[in-house]
């Protein structure tokens, strides 16, 4: 249990569009070190919440708080405190690297005594430096990405906020993205990141799963597995879309999904045997294996759909 006082709390957060409801209900708590990750497929609310945690938008029900204070009411401070990477591009593409780091110095009000070291050593970890004059519409995927980092940090926030921001990202880029929240959580920053990808919830100190603008389950993903009830299959041999087909309809499968050319299952234990029977009549073989978070993510989104 985290002893120290939450940097982020929302509860009961609610959000219509007219007849759609985006969020109904969401509640979270994120504490200064932690990675908190909030998980789920599109259109689960997770862009809504964020923007709504920034002070972008209001709920419309329930509230937030970032350090006690509310995001719309008490914007100054809350901005002093809150580092925030939208999904889409928002650096200046006509700008050099060290042309949009000084614009978001003078938007932070940042001394140039501040901003100098500062700048330096964002630019280092993020192993920028050698392209600071480089145009940021001529940056890849992965080094926008890290600019736009590098630039919700120059105020040193005790919270960021990030919204998919690997999304499109290449697997390298990814894992040094993950590397730099590790240094910065390690310094006492406490970071919320939504993210559709299972291998990056895994990274997280804690997840929320999000269908349907609702946390269906959250806490440390290891846990969350361990904790898992059901059984994990998987199924060799036969016809693999038809064989797909039927366990679909099987009572007692909760989620089925490609294995390379196998098919990996989730099936209540008492649903085995039947299983067991249907394999054998298609020339199919199954062996059970050890549950991973992607087991636990697909079958939460059934039971969330049911």
């Amino acid at each position: 249990m985290n002893e120290a006082a939450p940097i982020l709390q929302a509860t009961g957060l609610l959000r219509s569009f007219g007849t759609l409801q985006a969020l109904r209900g969401l509640s979270l708590e994120i504490f200064p070190g932690e990675i908190y990750g909030l998980v789920g497929p599109d259109g689960a609310g997770k862009t809504t919440a964020i923007r709504i945690l920034a002070g972008l938008m209001a709920p419309t029900r329930g509230e937030a708080r970032i350090a006690g204070k509310d995001p719309l009411r008490d914007r100054a401070a809350v901005r002093e405190m809150l580092g925030y990477m939208p999904q889409q591009y928002s650096l200046y593409g006509d700008l050099t690297i060290d042309e949009n780091l000084s614009f978001f110095a003078d938007m932070f009000c940042l001394s140039r005594k501040d901003y100098a070291p500062r700048r330096d050593r964002l630019l280092e970890i993020t192993r920028l430096s050698r392209f600071r004059n480089r145009r940021a519409d001529a940056l890849s995927g992965g080094m926008y990405k890290k600019l736009a980092l590098a630039c919700s940090l120059l105020h040193r926030p005790r919270l960021l906020l990030l919204d998919e921001p690997t999304n499109g990202v290449d697997p390298v880029s990814r894992r040094e993205f993950w590397d730099l929240l590790g240094e910065f959580t390690h310094e006492g920053m406490a970071v919320l990141i939504s993210t559709p990808y299972m291998d990056e919830a895994s990274r997280c100190h804690r997840v929320g799963l999000i269908h349907h603008g609702i946390t269906l389950q959250d806490g440390a993903p290891s846990a969350m597995v361990r904790a898992f009830p059901h059984q994990v299959l998987r199924v060799s041999g036969g016809d693999r879309d038809a064989i797909s087909a039927s366990l679909s309809t099987l009572d007692g499968v909760l989620a089925v999904s490609p294995s390379g050319s196998r098919i990996r299952v989730v099936v209540e234990r008492k649903a085995v045997p039947a299983l067991a029977q249907m394999a054998a009549a298609a020339n199919a073989t199954y062996e059970a294996v050890a549950p991973d978070f992607e087991d636990l993510f697909l079958t939460r989104m059934r039971e969330g759909e049911s």
